[in-house]
C-alpha cells in the first residue's frame, strides 16, 4: 500500500512543509502528538530553525507558562541571566528539563548575539499559568500590571492601591489549593475577595486601554505589549479560578475551554507583532474541536486552534505530527489498516505528506482510527485529514 502514497509523501525539511501552503501563513504550528519526547523536539528545533533561515520567521511559542516566559525571552534577546537559570525558572510543566528545550534556547540566544534588535529572535510561552485543573495565583500578573500602570497615569484613576489588591490576594496557597482540582468547595475562585479582584481587574484593563495614546508614546512596544498579557492574564486567571469553584457538571468542559480560550489570547497578540512559530500538543492547535475522557465521563470544547484559526484564517496553518512507535511506552508497530501503519510501511524515518493528495489518493476511504495502549499519547485522528494543512511522521521514537 505505501507505494500508492508516494505522491503524497515528501522528504521532511522547511522546504516541503511551505509548498503545503499558498503563502507564509502569520502563525505557523506544529502540533505534536505527544509530550516529553526529544526526538520530537529535535524534530522540532531542525524545521523551526530552518523557517527562521529560510522564512523570515522572528517568534518561537511553546505551549508553556506565558509568564514563565518572559524569562526566556529576556535571554534569548539579551542575554539576562543564565542558560540553568532560564531552563529553571522559565518554562512550566517540567519542560525545562528536557534536552530539546535546552537546546533551542542556547541556539536562539546563539543565533541572536551578533543581530541587531529588529533581527533578533524572541520566545514566548502561550500557555497560561494553569493546567486544566489547578491554576496559579492572579497575583504576579495582577500586581504587575497595577505597578505598570501606576508608574504611567495619574494615580487617580487607578481603581485601587497596591495594598488593596495584596489585601484581597491573601496567601497565594488560598488559590493554589491542590484539593480544589476535585471538589470544587475547596475553590476560593467564587469568594467575595476574588469577586471583587475581577471588578478591579477589568477596571484596570479598562484604563490600559483607555490610556493606548498616552502609553504608546511614553513606554516601548515591548513594555506595552507585556503589560497586555498581563492583563489578559490576570483577568483569565481570575475568571478560571471563578469556574474552578463551579459544581456544575459542566465545569471540566468550561474550565478545558477557556485554557484554550486563554491560549488563542496570547496567539493572536503574538500574531499582531508579525510571524511566530508555534509548538503544542496536536489537540490545542488543531482545528476541529479537542476531546479528553475525564473521570465525570467525555469533555469536548473548541482548541486554541480552532479559534485562531477562525479569525486569521488562511494567516493560520497548522502540520500535525503523527508517530509510528514508542517502544518504551508500550506503543509497539501500528495496524496497517491506520494512517500511522499505512505510512510505517514507507522505508525512510521523516517525511511530510500533502493530506488533499493522500485524501485523493486514499479515494476518500479513511484509514482505521489507531488506539493508543498508552494514556500520554494521541494518535492522529484520521477524519482530521481534511482540516490539517500538513502532516509530519516519524516512524519511531527512541527513548530521550
Amino acid at each position: 500500500m505505501a507505494t500508492d502514497i508516494k505522491d503524497a509523501v515528501h522528504a521532511f525539511d522547511a522546504a516541503a512543509v511551505m509548498r503545503l501552503l499558498p503563502t507564509r501563513p502569520r502563525l505557523l504550528a506544529l502540533g505534536e502528538p505527544t509530550h516529553g519526547e526529544d526526538t520530537l523536539l529535535d524534530l522540532r528545533n531542525e524545521l523551526f530553525r530552518q523557517l527562521v533561515e529560510q522564512e523570515g520567521y522572528r517568534t518561537i511559542a511553546i505551549e508553556s507558562d506565558c509568564m514563565m516566559g518572559l524569562v526566556v525571552d529576556d535571554y534569548v534577546a539579551s542575554g539576562t541571566g543564565t542558560l540553568d537559570e532560564v531552563m529553571e525558572y522559565g518554562f512550566s510543566h517540567g519542560w525545562g528539563a528536557s534536552a530539546g528545550n535546552r537546546e533551542l534556547v542556547r541556539w536562539m540566544r546563539a543565533h541572536n548575539e551578533s543581530r541587531p534588535a529588529s533581527e533578533r529572535l524572541h520566545f514566548a510561552g502561550f500557555d497560561g499559568p494553569l493546567e486544566i485543573t489547578a491554576a496559579a495565583s492572579p497575583r504576579q500578573a495582577l500586581t504587575a500590571l497595577h505597578a505598570y500602570l501606576t508608574a504611567r497615569v495619574d494615580a487617580d484613576l487607578l481603581p485601587c492601591t497596591a495594598e488593596t489588591l495584596d489585601g484581597l490576594l491573601g496567601a497565594d496557597d488560598r488559590w493554589t489549593n491542590p484539593a480544589a482540582m476535585m471538589d470544587p468547595s475547596q475553590s476560593m475562585g467564587q469568594s467575595a475577595e476574588a469577586g471583587r479582584l475581577r471588578l478591579l481587574a477589568d477596571d484596570l484593563v479598562a484604563l490600559l486601554d483607555a490610556q493606548t495614546p498616552h502609553l504608546i508614546t511614553t513606554t516601548s512596544r515591548d513594555d506595552l505589549d507585556r503589560a497586555r498579557l498581563y492583563a489578559r492574564t490576570a483577568t483569565g486567571l481570575l475568571r478560571y479560578h471563578h469556574w474552578m469553584a463551579d459544581p456544575s457538571p459542566a465545569r471540566m468542559t468550561r474550565l478545558c475551554a477557556l485554557r484554550d480560550l486563554m491560549m488563542s489570547h496570547n496567539l493572536l497578540a503574538l500574531a499582531a507583532r508579525g510571524p511566530a512559530l508555534l509548538h503544542a500538543q496536536n489537540s490545542h492547535l488543531q482545528r476541529e474541536k479537542s476531546s479528553m475522557q475525564m473521570w465525570q465521563g467525555r469533555v469536548e470544547w473548541w482548541s486554541a486552534g480552532a479559534l485562531v484559526s477562525a479569525q486569521l484564517g488562511k494567516e493560520y496553518a497548522f502540520v500535525a505530527t503523527a508517530l509510528g512507535t514508542i517502544r518504551h511506552q508500550g506503543v509497539d508497530t501500528p495496524p496497517p489498516n491506520t494512517l500511522e501503519g499505512l505510512l510505517y510501511e514507507l522505508p525512510d524515518d521523516r517525511y511530510v505528506i500533502n493530506p488533499p493528495q493522500l485524501t485523493t489518493t486514499l479515494a476518500d476511504t479513511l484509514p482505521a482510527p489507531r488506539v493508543s495502549p498508552w494514556f500520554g499519547y494521541a494518535p492522529f485522528d484520521p477524519a482530521h485529514l481534511a482540516d490539517s494543512d500538513g502532516i509530519v511522521f516519524v516512524k519511531d521514537i527512541l527513548r530521550s
